[in-house]
């Protein structure tokens, strides 16, 4: 393991939607890694160094829960959850887009690069979720499916709330027809009108419009553009409009009250 010198304090961003759960959306701020991927680059899929992505687990686990084990998923875009009694190699991982526990002592996690992180929670019950939702997952249930994952343990969805994490948002998310055209009508007010042939899609909206859905009794939408501030977040979007050849990811992490 390398000797890394201690950065800038990593930036943990927090929701009052899920005060006294131990959780964190983190950004860029406080990690090792350099380059393209400069900060707290927590993605195994880049081509950073392997020591200064796992010291940059490490650091990220303990800002927002010192001692627990870390549990992600390889992530696929797919509308799939999976229930966490206790962690599992990470060759082993579960292909899938959101994790639930009622399980203290874990500390769940979504990696994202403009796509929506969502924390849930049901402190009364001490049932937790993360999920990743890009359009993709969103639109195929992925946040639906964690809430019912979530209702298994003991939740019960009207006492959950859920944070909606650093995410592209809809001034920087301009799409096209045939991506418009994968949506149903009455999703018409989550696409405002670009240049010729494009939408600009709020994506952000649309995932709190799924949770209401879902019965979600509490939602808390933070509004913060990855695509735009770039010294706070990596975005994928920014990063292939520069043809840049690798891009960062960040955390969202969550874990059991008490």
């Amino acid at each position: 393991m390398a000797d890394f010198e201690s950065p800038q304090q990593i930036e943990v961003i927090r929701s009052g939607a899920l005060a006294g759960v131990p959780h964190g959306f983190l950004g860029r701020r406080g990690g090792v890694s350099q380059g393209l991927v400069a900060g707290l680059n927590v993605g195994l899929g880049s081509e950073d160094a392997g020591d200064a992505v796992a010291e940059n687990r490490r650091r990220a686990v303990a800002a927002v829960r010192s001692g627990a084990r870390l549990v992600t998923v390889y992530q696929v875009h797919s509308p799939d959850a999976v229930v966490v009694s206790e962690p599992w190699a990470e060759d082993a991982r579960p292909r899938a887009d959101a994790l639930v526990t009622n399980k203290p002592g874990l500390v769940l996690a979504v990696v994202t690069a403009d796509c929506a992180p969502v924390l849930l929670a049901d402190a009364e019950a001490g049932v937790v979720g993360a999920a990743h939702a890009g359009w993709r997952g969103a639109h195929g249930g992925v946040l639906e499916n964690t809430v019912a994952a979530m209702e298994r343990l003991g939740a019960d969805r009207g006492r959950i709330s859920a944070a909606i994490g650093p995410a592209i948002a809809q001034t920087s998310y301009e799409v096209d027809s045939r991506f418009r055209d994968t949506f149903e009508s009455a999703d018409e007010r989550f696409f405002a009108a670009g240049r010729e042939g494009h939408w600009q899609f709020d994506l952000e909206a649309y995932v709190a419009h799924r949770l209401r859905g879902a019965g979600i009794g509490r939602i808390d939408p933070l509004g913060l553009d990855t695509y735009a501030d770039e010294g706070r977040f990596f975005s994928f979007r920014r990063a292939t409009h520069r043809s840049e050849p690798d891009y960062g990811r960040q955390f969202s992490l969550i874990g059991v009250p008490g």
